[in-house]
């Protein structure tokens, strides 16, 4: 009998350094990723709070910049209109801090009608901040009070807003009240509270209407111009004219 055929089996050797990766590469390999995060760890902690600050100053810059459109869009439409039938002088009260008028209700929500509308310098937990609340129009006593709502910050501190008040004089006063005409101009002051400085952004708002229909029919309306009360039974001359 023959023998049985002899299985031969042939086995590959494999070389070291002939594929894969020694110690020492895997080594340097790591040295230079380290290398590198520390360089961008380095980049990005220098950049990245030079970028929040640009990113917090042109933040602030526009809403700075929609309340005081806010502001001025409201004054420009201001109203005369009493708060009852017997009030001899529209509902306008102005302070250097302060101011409270009338004008048509804007909103997605208002309903058709007026409104009251004050702007204010209030403190909250965050610091001092330019208010803005509003209520409906009802008439009411002279003496009523009026209880506002609807509070929307627009702008805050250290930014701080002042008014004055000009009428066709173009004089500015601080305070604006009981008179029988609204301001023609209103100067909305921006102010830097750490510095005092006045900003470049300070605006006037021009108040469209600001003299009664007397005033208009009148051929001289030189009482009215300055905004004196006038007493009381007392018509425009071209009434007077007009009766003879």
């Amino acid at each position: 009998m023959s023998a049985p055929p002899r299985r031969v089996t042939t086995g590959r050797r494999w070389l070291a350094g002939d594929e894969g990766f020694t110690l020492i590469e895997v080594l340097l390999a790591t040295l230079l990723m380290t290398v590198i995060l520390a360089a961008l760890a380095t980049v990005t902690a220098q950049w990245l709070p030079n970028w929040n600050r640009g990113m917090a100053r042109v933040q602030r810059a526009e809403l700075l910049a929609m309340g005081l459109d806010r502001i001025v869009a409201d004054l420009s439409v201001a109203e005369m209109i009493p708060v009852n039938g017997d009030a001899k002088t529209p509902l306008f009260e102005g302070t250097e801090l302060a101011v409270t008028f009338m004008r048509t209700a804007v909103g997605p929500n208002a309903r058709p009608g007026l409104e009251i509308v004050r702007l204010i310098e209030k403190a909250d937990s965050q610091g001092l901040a330019m208010v803005r609340e509003r209520t409906g129009f009802a008439p009411m006593p002279s003496d009523g009070q009026i209880r506002f709502a609807d509070q929307v910050v627009l702008i805050r501190s250290p930014l701080r807003v002042t008014f004055s008040y000009a009428g066709p004089d173009q004089v500015f006063e601080p305070a604006w009240r009981g008179k029988t005409q609204l301001p023609a101009m209103i100067r909305v002051t921006v102010r830097d509270s750490t510095t005092g400085r006045v900003l470049a952004v300070s605006r006037a708002a021009t108040v469209h209407i600001n003299t009664s229909a007397d005033c208009v029919r009148a051929q001289s309306g030189g009482e009215c111009s300055m905004g004196r009360p006038r007493p009381d039974g007392e018509k425009p001359d071209t009434a007077k004219k007009e009766q003879l």
